[in-house]
């Protein structure tokens, strides 16, 4: 398969996306629940479609997993879309927010990329040949003690039924690190670990649209990426720690306790 057409075509895709996002960033919008704390919008639907009119119109045998749509199952590869990370920033008009989208192929991911529509970011990755951001190289942090380090987290949204582990594990890192953010898109997260900004990332219970790309960026970029074991990470991993490497095995003692949280 031409790693030029897929690379083409994910560029487009995202950048159509893109669009859709920007145009309706800080409007009004409506907005439904899948869950107490899991909105949707009908700009996240807009943006999956315009992302999907460019990958079929092109690859219509490929496999589709997309967070507003049913899944697809075809043949050649697997599209991973996130039409909007940070859905919730969307809906207030916080400006952190990112469409992922990412290409695997025989269980690898091959390449990815995410968009900060509002502030015209884009983060590439194309396996075997590192990690861009607007064209130019990018690799993760020097930092190589946790006290020194700027660590990212997020919360899951079965955080109601289950507070006490969340929390436990934000108080664990809260006396160890120089501080402690929450931005809400895990695909930023990532690729700010990727390109320096955060030193350390770890989340519980992300979704394969959610990190997909983020996770290749981030490892084409130097970093080192597996659970709350030390085991490698994948799409399925309940458990996701993602760091610059100098600072990975201070974060997995860390998170220790918590390595049997499912």
């Amino acid at each position: 398969m031409n790693s030029t057409k897929i690379k083409s075509t994910l560029l487009e895709a995202i950048g159509k996306a893109g669009k859709v996002v920007r145009a309706a960033f800080g409007k009004e919008q409506r907005i439904t629940k899948k869950g107490t704390f899991n909105l949707v919008t009908e700009v996240d639907k807009a943006s999956e479609k315009a992302a999907l009119s460019v990958i079929l119109k092109r690859f219509p045998e490929h496999s589709i997993l997309a967070e507003e749509s049913p899944e697809v199952k075809g043949s050649g590869g697997c599209w991973i879309i996130d039409p909007i990370d940070g859905t919730t920033n969307f809906a207030h008009g916080f400006p952190l927010v990112s469409i992922s989208i990412a290409f695997e192929r025989n269980g690898l991911l091959e390449m990815g990329a995410v968009l900060d529509p509002t502030r015209n970011e884009l983060f590439f990755a194309e396996r075997g040949k590192g990690a861009l951001l607007n064209g130019r190289r990018i690799g993760v942090s020097r930092v190589k003690k946790l006290v020194d380090a700027l660590v990212v987290t997020g919360f899951p949204y079965d955080r109601k039924k289950n507070p006490g582990d969340y929390l436990a594990m934000l108080g664990a890192f809260l006396t160890k690190v120089q501080c402690i953010r929450r931005t809400g898109s895990a695909a930023l997260d990532l690729c700010y670990v990727a390109a320096g900004r955060f030193d350390g990332y770890y989340e519980m219970k992300l979704n394969p649209w959610d990190k997909a790309a983020g996770m290749l960026i981030a490892e084409e970029a130097g970093g080192r990426l597996t659970d709350f074991s030390g085991d490698p990470l994948t799409l399925t991993s309940a458990q996701n720690l993602v760091t610059n490497g100098f600072v990975h095995g201070q974060m997995l003692s860390t998170l220790s306790p918590f390595r049997n949280l499912k």
